[in-house]
């Protein structure tokens, strides 16, 4: 048999290395203050709700404010709207650690929602522009593993830093926000990819949010990323350590190794998903790793045993992997290095509704039918998101296609 030599991997410009270990350092951050925020917000004499609306309010903001990021950015570029957002964070992370009353937290974790939404949208659309054709879905999982080694990392310098106090790790993020803009900045001070639209001749103006509506793959993106953030940023995180506490008999220690459990299946493929969705496609990933996901939240309360929760976690944990990078590489294919705000801006919203709207919608079935409607409903939105998939070409196939209209306007 004759040794084929694999094709030889496209070098990756410095510009992707930079957003991602700015990425790695907002992560690390992010979870050294996470932990705290709730347990903060008690300090000042609240209700357990009032607690918990600390983390809505935030959330709240960044959807609301997605739609005007992505005119900012289509307006003043994406390395100005990423360094103004993430500043945004900073200021009001490092004035949450003064705050003397709730109302004044609840304000300025709202004014970090706002900040939030500008830099992730335009940190994404950096990507989108600085990532190389063939290369779009190994960027993906290289950002997305950026994330994952940060947030895995957080909370491990979250005990260190917590032990000096809960304002301590508001501090912290503070210092970690600036490391992140700082290194955007002079990274990309002289990057002619993130200074300017690198765009096909005759569309030098921005992609429209309607136009990017006409394609199939973008609003199959919209119905996936939707219920993948319902999945992965909601349930997940709400409604499966419930799961564990209550129909396992756990503890929260035990439903922090369950999660745990996802985050090692999704470690474990992230990589090879990314060169997968480079040489197979977008279409194989996005369709096998929706239906590796769907099977586990219908097997999950079927399946009442420690054991099979794990070892289901880490199932979808390696369906998630596959999935995330290619999700950001179709709308890679669906702008093709051209600026498109509203249309980053347009799958951040999605992203972030699902997140917001899973554990409410969930939690109020679990109250009023149980754990089996909770998750067979969650199942049923990532099978529609497979099928949506699987009835759509692969958007590859839209680098060598005509542009879309880029007529102003959404």
């Amino acid at each position: 048999m004759l040794n084929t030599p694999e094709p030889r991997k496209t070098r990756l410009p410095f510009e992707v290395w930079a957003l991602v270990a700015g990425g790695f350092t907002v992560a690390l951050g992010y979870g050294v203050v996470a932990p705290v925020i709730p347990q903060f917000a008690l300090e000042f004499g609240v209700s357990n709700f009032a607690a918990s609306a600390i983390v809505s309010a935030f959330a709240l903001m960044r959807v609301v404010s997605a739609p005007v990021a992505g005119r900012v950015i289509d307006r003043f570029g994406e390395r100005r709207t990423y360094i103004t957002g993430i500043l945004i964070v900073a200021l009001s992370t490092g004035a949450s650690a003064l705050a003397v009353d709730y109302a004044q937290f609840l304000v300025l974790r709202g004014a970090g929602g706002i900040g939030s939404a500008l830099f992730t949208i335009a940190a994404t659309a950096l990507l989108i522009k600085v990532s190389p054709p063939d290369a779009r879905a190994r960027v993906a999982s290289l950002n997305a593993a950026g994330f994952l080694l940060g947030g895995l990392l957080g909370p491990v310098f979250g005990g260190i830093v917590t032990a000096f106090g809960l304002r301590a790790p508001f501090v912290f993020y503070f210092f970690t926000l600036l490391a992140a803009a700082t290194v955007v900045a002079i990274a990309l001070r002289g990057s002619s990819h993130a200074a300017r639209s690198v765009p096909r001749p005759g569309t030098e103006a921005p992609v429209a949010f309607r136009a990017a509506l006409v394609i199939p793959q973008y609003r199959a993106l919209l119905l996936s990323v939707f219920a993948f953030g319902w999945t992965s940023f909601g349930v997940r995180v709400s409604v499966i350590p419930i799961f564990v506490v209550v129909g396992l008999h756990g503890d929260p220690a035990t439903a922090a190794w369950v999660l745990a459990a996802y985050a090692a299946g999704n470690a474990a493929l992230i990589f090879p998903a990314g060169r997968w969705g480079d040489t197979m496609g977008r279409k194989p990933l996005l369709v096998s790793g929706l239906l590796l996901m769907t099977a586990v939240y219908l097997l999950v309360p079927a399946v009442p045993i420690l054991w099979a929760t794990m070892a289901l976690m880490v199932v979808a944990g390696m369906g998630s992997a596959l999935v995330n990078p290619a999700q950001q590489a179709v709308l890679a294919d669906v702008l093709a290095q051209r600026r498109g705000g509203n249309v980053v801006a347009g799958y951040s919203m999605a992203s972030d509704l699902g997140g917001v709207l899973g554990p409410l919608i969930a939690g109020a079935l679990l109250d009023a039918a149980g754990f089996g409607w909770a998750f067979s409903v969650t199942a049923a939105l990532l099978a529609a998101a497979t099928l949506t998939w699987a009835l759509v070409p692969d958007s590859r196939k839209l680098q060598s296609a005509d542009p879309v209209d880029t007529a102003p306007g959404r």
